[in-house]
């Protein structure tokens, strides 16, 4: 029997829970976002680059977690690009038009 259960809210409708790791696969072009209270998305990689307006060529050089409030993590590219994922853009489901 399958169960399915929608693990994303929609939009505003999330409770907040501290990012816990974040990491690039790049065997998968996506990453992995781990919260403190169990949940683990995995996140393609072209979503991310296409909402912070990151070139195609750029390649993720590393991956920092927010320490102080861990509610979002910083991708920094080989190309000097910065992309902020808030723990929103993950949990959330986006507004329909």
């Amino acid at each position: 029997m399958k169960t399915f259960v929608q693990l994303k809210k929609p939009y505003g409708k999330a409770t907040f829970s501290r990012v816990k790791n974040a990491r690039y696969l790049g065997w998968e072009d996506a990453f992995d976002v781990e919260f403190e209270d169990g949940l683990s998305f995995l996140e393609p990689h072209s979503v991310i680059r296409k909402a912070n307006r990151i070139s195609t060529k750029a390649v993720p050089v590393s991956v920092e977690v927010d320490d102080d409030l861990g509610s979002h993590f910083k991708v920094t590219y080989d190309t000097g690009e910065i992309a902020e994922v808030s723990w929103s853009f993950i949990r959330e489901l986006p507004p329909k038009k």
